[in-house]
């Protein structure tokens, strides 16, 4: 009896691991737990979770965002990650933090989709008496925050402004504050306006535009703008929605430009499994829009738009079988 019960143990064993085997663990880096980041990646972790139980386990995890999450990708800790789609163009091309990182690295680097725009919103105290960008031209008593060193939106505002032909510390004072942190500091008068690289709407903007001193959006509108563009190809043009923000002076959309939030997995991750992940969230689409506004435009159709890095051969496959590729 004793025999019979330790085989049949050993036999229960072997199963279980067999199944433990056949199903993939993966995990998605996010951002933080406040950001848009976090509850996106969770929510792409339940879909995959719900229609593709037997083979496929993820879970989302916090992380510091986009640097960390192309990093933990191409090292294997993380089979996939959100990140801006400057940051995918970088690290494909051996740029910024990826310059001295081994080619061989970064070249496994892929695409999955694309999720939101994250518009690059330059808001202004009202009282400063700035109605667009170029009158920023020569502005010795404004100071604005324009991200903090080493951050996306750091990064693209000196690549407007230079656009523009404005110099921080030269035409107006800057600050070196994380964009998040802006807020408070506009409406106490410590700073008089600050740019924020994010999805909309967004809880930083609700609250600097909530307060006792007016506020308004900037516009980045210009004709010249397609030569940015041309410049730097991961950026589009694209509008800050007015709609969320009722106390901004703004009466219409503005428009500026922006990167695009994207999902990114390596070469090494297997096809099986980005195509699963990539089947369960376009055929629930709708649902998953519902997560959070910033995803209220994404289509079938923008969900290849804006990708920097090569698709993963698993997502080109289910986009070839619905047409779209």
């Amino acid at each position: 009896m004793f025999k019979f019960a330790l085989v049949l143990s050993c036999l229960v064993f072997f199963i279980s691991c067999n199944k433990s085997e056949n199903k993939s663990y993966v995990s998605i880096g996010t951002g933080g737990v406040t950001g848009v980041y976090y509850p996106v990646g969770g929510a792409i972790a339940k879909m995959v979770n719900t229609h593709f139980k037997d083979t496929v386990k993820a879970s989302a995890e916090a992380t510091d965002g986009s640097v960390y999450n192309i990093n933990a990708v191409l090292s294997g800790d993380l089979q996939f990650g959100i990140a801006q789609s400057d940051r995918q163009y970088q690290a494909v091309h051996s740029l910024a933090e990826w310059s001295t990182t081994d080619k061989s690295k970064t070249q496994k680097l892929r695409a999955v989709f694309s999720l939101h725009r994250e518009a690059m919103t330059f808001l202004i105290a009202e009282d400063k008496g700035i109605s667009s960008i170029k009158d920023l031209k020569g502005k010795n008593d404004v100071r604005i925050n324009i991200g903090a060193m080493g951050s996306g939106t750091r990064e693209n505002t000196i690549n407007v402004l230079e656009h523009f032909n404005i110099k921080p510390d030269v035409d107006f004072q800057s600050e070196g504050i994380k964009s998040s942190e802006s807020s408070k500091l506009l409406q106490d008068g410590r700073i008089d306006g600050f740019v924020f690289t994010v999805g909309h709407p967004s809880g930083a903007f609700k609250e600097a535009t909530n307060g006792k001193r007016k506020t308004l959006f900037i516009s980045l509108s210009d004709n010249n703008l397609d030569k940015l563009i041309e410049k730097f190809p991961y950026y589009a043009k694209t509008k800050i929605p007015i709609s969320f923000y009722s106390q901004a002076t703004n009466k219409e959309d503005v428009p500026t430009v922006g990167v695009v939030a994207t999902l990114v997995s390596s070469s090494d991750v297997s096809e099986e499994v980005v195509y699963n992940l990539v089947k369960s969230v376009v055929e629930n689409l709708d649902k998953f829009k519902q997560i959070h506004p910033s995803l209220h435009e994404l289509t079938k159709e923008s969900m290849i738009e804006g990708l920097s890095a090569p698709l993963h051969d698993g997502a080109l496959k289910y986009f070839k079988e619905i047409g779209l590729k």
